[in-house]
Order: C-alpha cells, then structure tokens, then sequence
C-alpha cells in the first residue's frame, strides 16, 4: 500500500492538545489533504483548528466535538456526509487516572475498539472501500511494566494486543487496513501533569521513578508518528522515547 500522506484524509480523537495536536501538525506538514480534529474540549478544538488554518491554509483542519464513549455514530455520519473517504484515524484520546478504572477502561479501550472498527469496515477493500491506516496510540506501558500504576498498563497492553490481532498480515492481505501502534515514553503533556498512585504508600517513590525517565516533547512523537506511517508494517508497534529514532517492539 501507498505510505505516503499526501493527499490523505485524517481523522484524529484527542486532538486538540498533546500528541494528538502534534500528529496533526506534522501530518499536514506532509501535505495531508486535511486533518479532522476530534476532542471533548471545544473552546481548545477551535483555537486548535484556528492554528493549523493559518499555518496551512484554509479548510486544511476541521474540528468537530466529540466524546469517544458516546458520539461514535453520530460523528461518524457526519464526517462520511461531509468527507465521504477516510485514509486514516489516529486513536490519540486517553486519560491517566488510576482511580478512574472503569473510565480508564471505556476510553483508552473501549472507545478506541470501537472507533477502530467503525472506520476498519469502511476502510476494508473487499466492501468497496479503498483501503487505509489506523494508528493507536499505546504507551511504554504497553510492553514494560512496573509497580506503579497497573491500570494504566492493562489499558495501554491491551491496545497493543488489539493492535497485533487486528493488524495480523493476515487480515491485513485480506481486508487492506494497515492497523499499527506507537508507544510514547514519558512525554510532556497535560495528562502527566499530576501524576498519581492508586496507593499512596508508593507515591513518593513512583515521583523520584518518574523524574528519572527520558522525558520528550509531544512534537517529537508527531515527527516519530510520521516515520512510523511511512515505514510500518501492518501489526507492529514502535517504541518513540527520549527523543531517540524509533525502534521496533514488535
């Protein structure tokens, strides 16, 4: 398949800030033919969207707002009314809150099935679609674990399962959707800005743990996140930590 992002439709949840902003930057400095911002955040979505237009010009970045565990369907329609084809969905929504594990669950997984299948069968090339890529977005926490905060990891894990089944070669030769992962490490944007424990025994210790990672900016995973389109093979993630290339995980 083409992996190239020119000319390319895209749509990305979570994209008013963060990784997801910064995917969106760096796509349309490829030349994507337009970048759908999706988030809960209008007041962001629009100052957002208001940016990207006047980097690249008009009608480059749309915003629609959007709740992934609820306004699936209805977003859906209109961005099939409205852009009839779509090339690519980034999965960028997530939260960090080991309190909140039924929410953690709903949105960095359930939502994040459910949009990739929607868009997987509208892709499809045996249903008359033309094909197409969707990213998710796991975490280091995907594939390396600690004592720390076990909710997060289960939900980043199960992203990368997900991704390694659904975006199997097999499924891949039969269907023609490329599904793949990138893996952020410690990255700085809002989510980690405080940073808890379920326990707060361990709270102290999981600080000092944090300040010695790698940390990175969001725009290094929006120009990694560019790599990895251009390069991946379907079922594979990749690592994007402390600024450094990408490497492979699996």
């Amino acid at each position: 398949m083409e992996k190239s992002l020119q000319n390319k439709t895209v749509v990305i949840t979570g994209g008013a800030t963060g990784i997801g902003y910064a995917i969106a930057d760096k796509f349309l400095n490829k030349e994507a033919k337009v970048v759908i911002i999706l988030d809960v955040d209008e007041k962001k979505g629009g100052e957002t969207v208001k940016t990207l237009v006047t980097k690249y010009g008009d009608k480059r970045a749309v915003f629609y707002t959007c709740d992934v565990t609820k306004d699936l369907d209805a977003v859906y329609e209109k961005l099939i009314d409205n852009f009839k084809a779509i090339d690519i969905l980034v999965n960028s929504a997530g939260i960090f809150n080991e309190f909140s594990v039924r929410k953690t669950m709903e949105i960095n997984v359930v939502a994040l099935l459910e949009w990739s299948f929607k868009f997987w069968e509208h892709m499809r090339t045996d249903k008359s679609g033309k094909g197409g890529t969707i990213i998710n977005l796991s975490s280091i926490y995907g594939f390396r674990f600690d004592q720390y905060v076990p909710v997060y990891q289960v939900s980043k894990s199960a992203v990368m399962a997900f991704t390694k089944s659904l975006g199997h070669s097999y499924n891949f030769a039969r269907f023609g959707v490329r599904v793949i992962t990138i893996c952020p490490g410690f990255t700085k944007t809002s989510i980690v800005v405080d940073m808890k424990t379920r326990v707060p025994e361990v709270q102290e210790d999981f600080l000092k743990f944090v300040k010695q990672q790698l940390w990175q900016e969001a725009d290094v995973v929006g120009e990694a996140a560019v790599d990895v389109f251009e390069t991946a093979e379907s079922g594979t993630a990749w690592l994007i930590e402390g600024a450094k290339p990408i490497s492979r995980v699996i």
